[in-house]
């Protein structure tokens, strides 16, 4: 099975750490993964112009070209951002929106594909769930089957405080767990229904 990382981080930092420690765990398990890193890529926002619908593709054509065929051929995806104003980034907010293309060459595209939230923040209670539910959000109007860890302390995704700093992410032993248990439920999701 086949799993896509997307890092909604400008830089190759914190969030791109976690994510790669969540993709190194999955292929041990015989996963095969691919990441996508926002950092250095020309992603530009949606016109919503509608050219899409008419046209079976986008008009925009920049580094989400690569998002969409991962998309397309993945069983899992995995959504990593880090908490910018309390949310999502603005490179996550541009991805989410220029996949509506997607939809406009075959609505079922992404439906049926298992998806996982990881939300890193500057501080613990940064806007962490709100990153969460926004993602969650996206899954469900797209028809991928959101995964959460579970009631006992990842009740909507893998949460992290970085206090902006490598190694304090690193240290962050309470967002390691909650990744644990994350991956641990959209393994047994991806067994059991793809």
């Amino acid at each position: 099975m086949k799993i896509f990382g997307i890092c909604a981080s400008p830089r190759n930092n914190t969030t791109e750490y976690v994510l790669k420690d969540a993709l190194e765990k999955l292929e041990k398990n015989n996963f095969e993964c691919e990441i996508f890193t926002c950092q250095a890529k020309d992603i530009k926002p949606c016109m919503h112009c509608d050219y899409c619908i008419e046209n079976k593709e986008c008009i925009i054509k920049d580094d989400m070209i690569e998002v969409y065929e991962n998309l397309k051929s993945a069983d899992g995806i995995i959504i990593a951002t880090p908490v910018q104003s309390g949310g999502i980034s603005s490179n996550l907010a541009a991805i989410m929106d220029r996949t509506r293309a997607l939809e406009a060459i075959d609505y079922n595209l992404l439906r049926g594909k298992i998806g996982m939230s990881i939300a890193v923040g500057g501080d613990r209670t940064g806007g962490q769930d709100f990153a969460h539910l926004k993602i969650i959000t996206y899954y469900m109007i797209h028809g991928i089957i959101p995964v959460s860890g579970g009631p006992f302390g990842s009740n909507l995704g893998a949460s992290f405080w970085s206090n902006d700093s490598l190694e304090d992410i690193k240290a962050d032993t309470y967002g390691m767990e909650s990744l644990e248990r994350t991956l641990n439920e959209f393994k047994n999701f991806l067994n059991k229904y793809i």
